[in-house]
């Protein structure tokens, strides 16, 4: 029986790169995708789509979890709320969805225990982030023991988080060394043609490949 791990993709570049690396890890890739009515959710669903068959993943969840656009509170849900282009904010950013990461992680769980899978993969970076709480460490390693507390007997899920401790140009690097389809990811927060390039999401991306010392594939409205 081949081992399964469950990937968190969101189309973006890191955890594009952590379903790449389970899959080189010898796990078959079960692909998982949240819709929340983000802003740029069409996009997102694209390049998660496009990844995954890139990635021969057996078995593809294209989740709608609209409550999200209910709950507000972030730029990414509200569009009341502006998306920050100034820089990228110290603390936590109006770009944080409440909680995501674990309502994402406990539905993962639930696939996983219903596909028999040993691993939940999730692309969260810890050191070089913008500021989530839901992306740390400490805080992911926390969910691991309850999601074991609150499953059957049977089941034993470790969440892996391969580049938790990673900076955005060690990603960069990363993702080419294991010929990930960076050109098929998208981290832009407000557009879906050409990334607007000035949004925390894109400012820590084109930092990362400027400090790699690579070009990014994707086009950007700004020059």
């Amino acid at each position: 029986m081949s081992k399964k791990a469950v990937c968190i993709m969101s189309g973006g570049m890191d955890s594009t790169l952590g379903a790449y690396l389970m899959k080189e890890r010898g796990y078959e890739v079960i692909a998982v995708h949240f819709n929340y009515d983000q802003r740029t959710e069409k996009k997102e669903r694209e390049a998660f789509h496009a990844i995954a068959d890139t990635l021969g993943a057996t078995n593809k969840y294209d989740l709608d979890i609209g409550f999200f656009k209910e709950l507000g509170a972030s730029a990414l849900t509200d569009r009341s709320i502006d998306v920050p282009v100034d820089g990228v904010e110290e603390g936590v950013p109006v770009t944080y969805v409440p909680f995501r990461n674990g309502i994402f992680l406990s539905m993962a769980a639930a696939i996983s225990e219903k596909e028999g899978a040993e691993v939940i993969c999730i692309g969260v970076v810890e050191e070089d982030s913008s500021g989530y709480p839901d992306c740390r460490e400490a805080y992911i390693t926390s969910m691991q023991e309850s999601i074991n507390l609150g499953t059957k007997e049977s089941t034993n899920i470790t969440i892996e988080m391969p580049l938790v401790h990673l900076k955005k140009s060690e990603i960069v690097l990363e993702s080419l060394k294991h010929h990930v389809p960076l050109a098929l990811t998208w981290s832009c927060y407000q557009n879906e043609d050409k990334a607007c390039g000035v949004c925390d999401s894109c400012r820590l991306r084109l930092n990362g490949f400027e400090q790699a010392g690579e070009k990014d594939p994707l086009d950007y409205a700004i020059d």
